[in-house]
């Protein structure tokens, strides 16, 4: 039984250094708003990215009626609706919760789940009976409502796209069983693959009792000695109550991701688009979801702001239609599109703390296709920032920094003024 724990605390602003407690979690959900220069933000987790056709239009009813009509996809598979009244709150609420987006109140910042977008769509494990279980799990847990809006799950289907991702208790498909890692451990446990969603929950309960007293926010800010600690006490703990834990597994974490290619999948069985920059207009997002609805009602929101749309494309000229609409209306629908790959935070005006408009930057500097994603951040927090291998610009009072990041890995950063042929430039030249 998982142990209760006190309320938590925002996380440090610069990425670098382990995230201690000290307040209130100040992550923005859905009922507690955070506040931005361009107004009120709400932050509508999705559990494994999956959205019916009727929850995607209650989402853009939702930022059509109290914001500024985008939805913005974050590296969660989550929705953003950004411009929103202050005092929207209560109104909100009740529209996301009569659309069975809002299940549980206490726990609605703690419904943090990626799971692999093409699992079940190509020939490999689906995924719906860990993800409804888990989401279940966490909702009717009382103690897990304490678990910050940081703390991430992760469901990978076994080809490691989402175990690359960095979260704090991953499930693995691994043949008729599945493997269980805690952090960014090497030894995973080998578990039988209906007690994954339990032993994910047990793993999360651990961890907040080691929290209590180290003061973490996610697995990877406790102690060495702690983290070991918790993967014992929880291995121990699934032997005791069902003898659930085979020998241990090595198997280290992928140091890069690899998201789902733009254009159709399995015969197909599904297609998939990336969105620039995250942001989907009205009129983007009414086409997504009748897409979904003419080919199956349902849309998958990847971690690397993509959306999957799983269905019945009859005929490949299904697909090719679907897909030649949708890139009509500006989405990636293709890999050697300028703009895959690249992404970037709110930037200014949006975001007070912002020292340029990163957005407007990024889309100056897009060029030929690289071989390295991009990330433009307005300041050294890198909010939403990509995990793995990936090329970094920081905007700077002077100019931009930019560095070639390996996962914990960042090679000298390299500054450059701010001229925007030099910039695009010194950009290209990092991603080829």
């Amino acid at each position: 039984m998982l142990a209760a724990m006190p309320d938590s605390a925002p996380s440090p602003l610069s990425a670098g250094g382990p995230a201690l407690r000290g307040g209130g979690d100040a992550c923005p959900g859905t009922l507690r708003l955070h506040r931005a220069d361009d107004g009120a933000l709400a932050r509508v987790r999705v559990p494994g990215g999956v959205l019916s056709a009727d929850r995607a239009d209650a989402l853009l009813a939702a930022a059509e009626r109290f914001g500024d009509g985008e939805l913005h996809l974050t590296s969660r598979g989550n929705v953003q609706l950004r411009g929103l009244d202050a005092a929207c709150g209560g109104a909100l609420a009740e529209l996301l919760t009569a659309a069975g987006l809002l299940p549980s109140a206490a726990h609605e910042r703690a419904r943090n789940i990626v799971a692999s977008p093409l699992a079940g769509l190509d020939g490999s494990p689906a995924l719906s009976g860990w993800l409804s279980e888990l989401d279940g799990l966490v909702c009717g847990s009382a103690a897990a409502a304490s678990l910050s809006g940081r703390f991430l799950f992760a469901l990978d289907d076994g080809r490691g796209d989402v175990d690359a991702l960095g979260a704090d208790v991953t499930l693995i498909a691994a043949g008729d069983g599945c493997l269980l890692r805690i952090g960014a451990e090497d030894e995973l446990f080998r578990i039988p693959a209906g007690d994954g969603p339990r032993a994910a929950l047990l793993a999360a309960g651990t961890f907040l009792r080691a929290a209590r007293d180290s003061g973490a926010w996610r697995v990877k800010d406790l102690p060495d000695e702690v983290r070991a600690a918790v993967g014992a006490d929880v291995r121990a703990e699934l032997v005791r109550s069902a003898g659930a834990a085979g020998p241990a597994v090595r198997r280290p974490r992928p140091r890069t991701a690899a998201p789902p290619a733009p254009g159709p999948h399995g015969s197909p069985d599904a297609i998939s688009v990336d969105v620039p920059l995250g942001r989907l207009t009205p009129a983007q997002w009414r086409l997504l979801t009748k897409t979904a609805r003419r080919h199956g009602d349902e849309l998958r929101l990847t971690p690397w702001r993509g959306i999957v749309v799983p269905g019945a494309f009859r005929r490949p000229k299904d697909a090719a239609d679907a897909l030649g609409a949708l890139a009509a209306a500006g989405l990636i629908t293709a890999p050697d599109s300028p703009w895959a790959g690249v992404g970037a935070c709110i930037g200014h005006p949006g975001c007070a703390k912002s020292l340029s408009d990163v957005r407007a930057e990024a889309g100056a500097a897009v060029g030929p296709v690289g071989r390295l994603p991009v990330y433009w951040s307005g300041c050294e927090r890198r909010c939403g920032h990509p995990h793995g291998e990936w090329i970094d610009v920081v905007a700077t009072p002077d100019g931009h920094r930019v560095a070639h990041v390996r996962g914990e890995h960042r090679d000298p950063r390299a500054a450059v003024r701010n001229d925007p042929a030099e910039l695009a430039a010194a950009v290209a030249a990092a991603r080829a």
